[in-house]
């Protein structure tokens, strides 16, 4: 199970940084983002091998279940 900002928001907060530098900004005056977008990804092949039951309001929750 994994828990944490999606991925896609960080590389694009990685973009938009690169491009901020490139143009010319301090990095020291760049403000520090925090993210607003999380999810939840449970790995159902794992959790089987490890004798883990995953409660259906968990599998309910999840924004990706991989099996």
């Amino acid at each position: 199970m994994s828990y944490g900002p999606t991925l896609t928001w960080a590389y694009e907060q990685v973009g938009v940084y690169a491009g901020r530098i490139l143009r010319g900004a301090k990095p020291e005056n760049l403000p520090v983002q925090l993210p607003t977008t999380f999810e939840m990804v449970l790995n159902l092949n794992t959790a089987r091998s490890l004798g883990i039951s995953i409660p259906p309001y968990l599998l309910a929750r999840a924004d990706r279940v991989i099996e």
